[in-house]
């Protein structure tokens, strides 16, 4: 989501597309413009240069045409408090002369193309991704074009990318470990979808856990939509058992408010599991017991991508990196409790 000066590639004009189609420049305004009145062959021959070259019709030349933009531009206080890899994108881009303009995807893999292909066609330098949907070939033509793009928390399926991802596997690690040394060896997980890349490693990384402990993975892995009928539902399927689960570990920040919204609701305090939550969040330590949580390192994360995108920005042809960011643990108190004795 950065506007910036650099060298880039050169992205293929309405010119090219004439001189590629044999064509007047008149004739490729109009196919692009969906005139219905050009003749079949000369459509079809302006078609295929547009498909050969890679063109994109440039949405701030037909808004010049139209009048209007139909783009709304949002200046609130604090768009970016939620995300703290956003905040902190932010301020390391308007410190280095890059001017930011974002908008959420609403986990909505039609929203998300809809906003990066936007933002790609009103002529921006680069766009950070978080990524949704399991395929993201459509930014092969815009990225030939010039377009800068850097994932951030996950990879992107398709075209090969610059990505700043978390250490998932080894957060899960610590957060697992940090549990059996308090004498749990019923621990159970409950996460994310397992389509989001981010929920599918976490998940992996707990089952190995139990494997490598010589402990059944039937029925103490619960990935699934983080609504809180489905984390509901797991819950009482780890703790209603004969061998009931005595620790916990959430695999996103969502997942732990469900389960920590079941536990108020149906379990009472003396009988609650131990829990390590993997993302931080702002009222953690005040909670009773504090929460333990493995927190992601959002100012590293975010310097990384800025620096990735600066660097792709000066030297466009250089081969994708990935960077991988360390997290930690912080131990308050709910992942620090033995099990409960019935």
């Amino acid at each position: 989501m950065t506007k910036a000066s650099g060298r880039r590639s050169r992205r293929p004009t309405m010119v090219d597309v004439a001189r590629e189609a044999g064509v007047a420049l008149s004739t490729v305004s109009r196919v692009v413009n969906a005139d219905p009145t050009v003749g079949a062959e000369f459509a079809r021959r302006v078609q295929t240069a547009i498909d050969t070259l890679g063109y994109r019709p440039d949405e701030q030349a037909q808004q010049l045409r139209r009048g209007t933009s139909r783009t709304i531009g949002v200046a609130v206080r604090e768009m970016s408090a939620r995300n703290p890899l956003m905040a902190e994108f932010e301020r390391g881009a308007y410190a280095s002369g890059l001017t930011v303009f974002a908008a959420s995807t609403a986990d909505n893999e039609e929203r998300e193309r809809a906003v990066v292909l936007s933002m790609a066609r009103r002529g921006f330098d680069g766009v950070l991704v978080e990524p949704i949907g399991p395929d993201h070939s459509y930014l092969a033509p815009e990225m030939a074009a010039g377009l800068a793009v850097v994932a951030i928390d996950r990879p992107i399926t398709g075209p090969a990318t610059d990505a700043v991802l978390a250490d998932n596997a080894a957060g899960i690690r610590m957060a697992y470990r940090q549990l059996a040394d308090h004498g749990h060896t019923r621990i159970a997980y409950i996460g994310d979808h397992e389509r989001i890349f981010t929920a599918r490693e976490r998940a992996d990384a707990f089952r190995a856990c139990l494997r490598a402990d010589g402990r059944p993975v039937t029925d103490m892995v619960h990935p699934g939509e983080t609504e809180q009928a489905r984390i509901s539902e797991a819950l009482r399927a780890v703790l209603s058992t004969e061998s009931p689960a005595t620790a916990l570990v959430c695999g996103n920040v969502t997942t732990t408010f469900g389960v920590l919204t079941h536990l108020a609701a149906e379990v009472p305090r003396d009988q609650r599991p131990a829990i390590v939550g993997f993302d931080d969040f702002p009222l953690a330590g005040l909670l009773d017991p504090p929460m333990t949580v493995i927190a992601q390192d959002s100012p590293a994360m975010a310097h990384a991508a800025l620096e990735l995108m600066t660097a792709r920005l000066a030297e466009p042809e250089r081969g994708p990196e990935w960077v991988t960011v360390p997290v930690r643990l912080i131990a308050r108190g709910s992942g620090e409790r033995g099990p409960v004795v019935a």
